[in-house]
This record gives structure tokens, sequence and C-alpha cells, in this order.
């Protein structure tokens, strides 16, 4: 029997070294003295963090993981940080595409340079880290608005960071609840959440069935870690709403993810649109 993971895996969280990015980014937010001395905002999350210090050509290694485990297409940031994303997508469209890190508090600027990315085929997704800005955004914040109706226009979906924040943030810009009142001013924005959802995943799944156009991504999660409520939907209504996301290399590698994987008890048939076809469907991938 074929392994339920050759399907050609899309992980839509791969992230890129930027070493200096967390003190440039989000030093500022921190106020304990053990995350300031972090090199990661949820370090103390990922005790078992891959190390990827002094690769000369980090995108080399990447694509060697990606092969050795089936992924066939990773989701990339590509802000101004991330030189090695936006090398990635040039050098290798067909097996990377883009997400922008937005900032609202730019305002026009930032939707002007996403319309921008976008035309130049490097940007295939927003994202959104509402407890990370500054000051934090809520979800359903009217500085966001004009943002989704930027993705509305050019008909990419939008991730949106929901949940506790591992970094020691404030919570409150994330609680998943208002995504309802975004699903219902902009009904063909496709939302996609990441980072769980916790303590709120049974709410996120009610707010799925509800809404045609919200799914959730399992990134930053261990699969042994997947929340119950989101595994039992995937295997009910919700098998086109649960999408694959890792978190490599800011916080686990690829080869415990696929490992851990093995023991997800997925049925059958929700492995394939899990792993690959929800993600061709919501973000157009071919």
């Amino acid at each position: 029997m074929s392994s339920p993971f050759d399907v050609g895996v899309i992980d839509l969280m791969v992230t890129v070294p930027s070493p200096e990015a967390w003190q440039q980014t989000f030093a500022g937010l921190v106020r304990d003295e053990g995350s300031a001395d972090l090199a990661h905002p949820a370090g103390y999350l990922f005790g078992d963090r891959p190390d990827i210090g002094g690769q000369a050509d980090f995108l080399a290694s990447l694509l060697g993981e990606m092969d050795r485990w089936g992924v066939e297409r990773a989701l990339l940031p590509v802000d101004e940080g991330d030189a090695w994303g936006r090398h990635a997508v040039r050098t290798h469209p067909h097996r990377f595409s883009g997400s922008l890190l937005i900032d609202p508090h730019r305002g026009s600027d930032e939707r002007n340079k996403l319309r921008r990315l976008h035309a130049a085929g490097l940007v295939h997704a927003a994202a959104v880290f509402p407890a990370g800005l500054q000051p934090g955004v809520a979800v359903d914040g009217a500085l966001l608005y004009p943002i989704y109706a930027a993705c509305c226009e050019l008909d990419i979906p939008v991730l949106v960071n929901v949940g506790v924040p591992g970094p020691r943030f404030p919570m409150s810009t994330q609680h998943p609840g208002g995504l309802d009142r975004v699903c219902y001013d902009f009904p063909d924005l496709r939302v996609v959440t990441r980072h769980g959802g916790e303590p709120w995943e049974d709410l996120l799944v009610k707010l799925m069935v509800k809404w045609p156009n919200l799914y959730y991504s399992t990134s930053a999660f261990a699969p042994k870690h997947y929340p119950g409520a989101i595994v039992d939907f995937a295997n009910s209504r919700g098998q086109d709403k649960v999408l694959y996301a890792g978190y490599f290399p800011s916080g686990l590698s690829l080869e415990r993810i696929f490992t851990e994987l093995a023991d997800v008890p997925f049925r059958v048939e929700v492995w394939p649109a899990f792993l690959r076809t929800n993600a061709q469907r919501v973000f157009g991938f071919t």
C-alpha cells in the first residue's frame, strides 16, 4: 500500500533564516528579560528546533529536505528581510510561492507593496500577525479592512494568526471570534488561520461550519499536538477545511513532522485533501 504522503505535499508554512528579524521586528514588544535573549520569539516552546546556522546555501538544503519528505511546494515569506524567500520564488517558481507579512499601520504603502509583489509573481498570499503588530490590531480591526479588501481584489487568501500567541505578547487581538465579523463583511475573502487557535479550537470549528471561506492550517503544531477537535472535524464534515502547514525551520524539523504525522488518526480519504488538494483549491496552486 502506498504511503498517504505520496501525494506531492504542499506545505503552507516554511520559514527562512532571518537572524536579525526577531530583534528588529519584535524585541520592542517583549518586557520579560528571558524573551529578549531568545533567537526566536516563541523559542521556549520549541526545545528541539532545527539548527540551520551557518549554512552557505539554505535553499539547496531546503530543497533537499523537501525532496526527502515528499514536499512538492512550499509557501515562504518574501518580506524585505527575507532575501532567501524572494530568491527561492524567483529561481524555483514551481517549488515555492511567497506570502507577505502585512503591517497595516503603514497604510496605503503596504497595500501598494502587496499589489506590486503580486504583479511580479512573488506573492501568492498575505499574512497577518495581529499580536505581533505595534500596537496590536484585532483580527476584525478597522486597520485590517483595507488589507482584506486588497486580498479580495487580487483574489488571494489571507493567513491570520489566531489563538494565544507563543511569543509573550498580549493575546486579545487574536481571539478568533473576530473572524465571524470579517467573514460576514468579506464573504469572498479566503481566510486561513495559523498557529492553532487554542484554546478556542471548538469555536473555530463552529465558525468553519458557518462560513464557507474560512479554513484552518496546522502551522507551528507538532502533529502529536494537533487539537482533537480539529482532527475530528477533518474526519467528518471538515475534510475540505483543514490544510497542512509545518514550521520548518523556525520550530519543527520536517523529519519530526512527517514521523509524527503517521500517527495522526485521519481517515484514509482525508490525507490527500489535508496534504495537497485543499491547498490547491484555496491558494490556486496548479
